[in-house]
């Protein structure tokens, strides 16, 4: 291999790095169901594109091991930070689906999933499995690559992308998860709290009632009449929060320029 072919190879390599790592991080692509290998040749044809469509001409390589090593860990780390933001609306949504798993009273069944071999709540395993079918409605992995994409004309191989701008934006995206799942769940808690008051009351007027047992199918019966009730907010509000990440994504990408 002549000087010009080993360079282009090193770059190729080093874009692969960075897909791969982002797309192992990221939703759906990082996802257990996804066979590891299906996801490296995704990320070495994807890396093959970039490099044939960025100019590539102003990064300097230098063919030492510690260049090399340095520069291999910076790009698995850009790609890891980008997956990251991408991901935090999801971890938004499945707290949200505690929330409310533990409000109706259904945080005691688990159930097994078996694509990432993990026992979850019923109801977060819903609305997170609901969440990712939106995320493809709404094109999200289009903005996944897009964003990818795009890192290579912002951030050059082995530039030092962790600066107090990406640690604001993400200290500031990461605060938002716990925020987020409130707005999700905040129909549920609210009712659930009534229904709770409710409870009080009627075991201080009726104190030979067994309130928990006559009252805990009652708030089953509720949970789910109020989640299919609000099925069709939840949609509007996860496509909504799914859409607006994708400025959060490109934001936190021209940060660590």
């Amino acid at each position: 291999m002549t000087g010009i072919q080993i360079t282009d190879f090193v770059v190729v390599l080093f874009i692969f790095l960075r897909i791969v790592a982002a797309l192992s991080a990221a939703p759906v692509f990082g996802n257990k169901a996804m066979p590891v290998l299906s996801r490296m040749i995704l990320s070495f044809f994807l890396a093959v594109i970039i490099f044939l469509a960025v100019d590539t001409s102003s990064w300097e390589i230098e063919f030492t091991i510690s260049f090399l090593a340095i520069t291999a860990i910076k790009e698995i780390i850009t790609g890891l930070i980008i997956g990251f933001m991408v991901n935090l609306v999801f971890y938004g949504i499945s707290f949200a689906g505690t929330f409310i798993g533990f409000d109706i009273g259904l945080m005691m069944a688990q159930v097994m999933n078996p694509l990432e071999e993990t026992n979850n709540n019923v109801v977060g395993e819903m609305i997170y499995f609901s969440a990712m079918l939106i995320f493809f409605l709404v094109n999200g992995h289009h903005y996944v690559l897009k964003g990818l994409g795009y890192s290579f004309t912002i951030i050059p191989i082995g530039s030092e992308t962790i600066n107090e701008s990406v640690n604001i934006i993400i200290i500031k995206y990461s605060a938002q998860v716990f925020i987020l799942a409130v707005k999700i769940a905040s129909p549920i808690i609210v009712s659930f709290f009534l229904v709770k008051l409710a409870e009080g009351v009627t075991a201080r007027v009726i104190p030979q009632m067994q309130v928990f047992f006559v009252t805990q199918p009652l708030k089953i019966g509720l949970g789910f009449i109020l989640l299919s009730i609000g099925v069709p907010i939840y949609v509007h509000v996860i496509k909504n929060l799914l859409e607006s990440y994708e400025n959060s994504l490109f934001e936190l990408i021209k940060a660590m320029e």
